[in-house]
């Protein structure tokens, strides 16, 4: 069982969703297994962990009669929030100032609009990171591993067990000054001072429509792209913990529930991590094989990706060869809607 690679068969839950793992079977030479797949049975062959041996097996199906699927289940909505009202001291006492230069952040949009992504290196206060680190690994938090195992397998940590620095920086990326902060950053409508892109539009071309749209301006009521209700930006987030077997998975309704997003990862806890360990964002087309974009997690380092709807992602699994060396790191996950 040391060596891995073993047939894992799950149980399930009521909404007919793998739930743990209930049998392991350890690979046996000439042995033939035979267990029944159908619509709510679920099982994977685990991570082969032995440096020298190899799993190799034959496989196949005995195909009878369809059997009736149950109705797709869909999960709920993940809660999203407007900002909570902090001002710009916040932004202050915790990210490095050169992010908060006006003249620097004009560089940063433009980067962004060019690549729509960007890392940002050294973001917090190295005194501020340095007390996250610490407090992460604190034993007051209380960690939940998120499921179901075909969608995602990682711990996200409970908000009211985080201790003091943790709440401030989890407060901090939840902040009015930083939905503002972003909207420099990125050009994206994430805070009511921002133009929307019809007002900017507007206020470049004003002027010569003024006179000749005022007689019609006088019979048809105001413009009506200006009555339009601009919608609220909002966010959703969470502390994680990513460790060995932790992963996401590309899913059937992704594609399905895509949005135009904002994606910010912030990690803690990685130094000297190796792209061989696993753990890193990929970013991929729809339908497609193609990788766009892969981030890899760097300590505090903070990365700012812009997906359409086209565009969906996962984190790679974290492997043995990251925990061998007791590796694991943690990361603040938001994402921001316009």
């Amino acid at each position: 069982r040391s060596d891995g690679g073993t047939l894992d068969l799950y149980t399930t839950d009521s909404n007919f969703q793998p739930q743990s793992i209930v049998k392991s079977l350890v690979p046996s030479r000439n042995t033939l297994v035979l267990f029944e797949v159908s619509p709510v049975s679920f099982h994977q062959v685990s991570e082969v962990l032995s440096q020298d041996k190899c799993r190799l097996s034959l496989s196949g199906w005995f195909h009878g009669p369809t059997l009736e699927r149950p109705p797709r289940h869909l999960e709920p909505p993940v809660p999203r929030s407007p900002h909570i009202p902090r001002d710009e001291t916040i932004v202050q006492e915790w990210i490095n100032p050169l992010y908060l230069d006006i003249f620097y952040q004009e560089q940063i949009q433009e980067e962004f609009e060019e690549s729509s992504e960007i890392q940002l290196k050294g973001f917090l206060k190295e005194e501020k990171f340095r007390e996250v680190s610490d407090a992460l690994q604190l034993a007051q938090i209380q960690w939940t591993k998120r499921g179901p195992p075909n969608k995602r397998c990682y711990e996200v940590a409970s908000l009211d067990t985080l201790p003091e620095c943790v709440s401030m920086c989890w407060e901090l990326l939840h902040s009015e000054a930083f939905f503002l902060l972003l909207s420099n950053y990125t050009g994206l409508r994430l805070h009511y001072m921002c133009p929307a892109d019809d007002e900017e539009e507007e206020d470049k071309n004003g002027e010569a429509a003024a006179g000749s749209s005022a007689d019609a301006s006088s019979s048809t009521g105001a413009n009506p792209s200006r009555e339009k209700e601009l919608s609220t930006p909002v966010c959703s987030g969470e502390v994680r913990r990513w460790s060995h077997g932790s992963y996401t998975l590309l899913h059937d309704g992704d594609a399905a529930r895509a949005e135009y997003a904002l994606d910010l990862i912030l990690p803690f806890g990685c130094t000297d991590w190796q792209s061989e360990f696993g753990g890193y964002t990929c970013y991929v087309a729809n339908e497609e094989d193609e990788e766009l974009l892969t981030v890899y997690p760097e300590e505090n380092s903070l990365a700012l990706v812009y997906r359409d709807k086209e565009t969906l992602k996962f984190v790679k699994q974290v492997n043995n060869k990251g925990s061998s060396l007791g590796k694991e790191f943690y990361d603040f996950s938001f994402v921001y809607y316009e």
